[in-house]
């Protein structure tokens, strides 16, 4: 059984920093790896993702401010968030797509919460 492992997350002040770690574990092979965050009363939006070839996507609203890396190979993936504002205060939720035909996997969410 395939999870998806998520760590980071927490209370920052605008302005500051913070790291999302994502891990799966179980036997898979992924295509792809990212995050998704979702706000209080809206729908779950891109923030970034990365490709087992190393393409990367962001979201125009992050781009200049968050980094993706990781080693989609391994299965693992992060999020380096700075410069964070308020609006970014959302669960951010860890995103696999696997290398076969098959149901995507999430993990559970983190918080993240943008505040003075």
């Amino acid at each position: 059984q395939v999870q998806l492992v998520e760590s980071g997350g927490g209370l920052v002040q605008p302005g500051g920093s913070l790291s999302l770690s994502c891990a799966a574990s179980g036997s898979i092979s992924s295509a792809a790896m990212g995050w998704y965050r979702q706000a209080p009363g809206k729908q779950r939006a891109l923030v970034a993702t990365i490709t087992n070839g190393g393409k990367i996507n962001y979201a125009e609203s992050v781009k200049g401010r968050f980094t993706i890396s990781g080693d989609v190979a391994k299965n693992t993936v992060y999020l380096q968030m700075n410069s964070l504002k308020p609006e970014d205060t959302a669960v951010y939720y860890c995103w696999l797509h696997p290398a076969w035909v098959g149901t995507d996997y999430w993990g559970r969410g983190t918080q993240v919460t943008v505040s003075s």
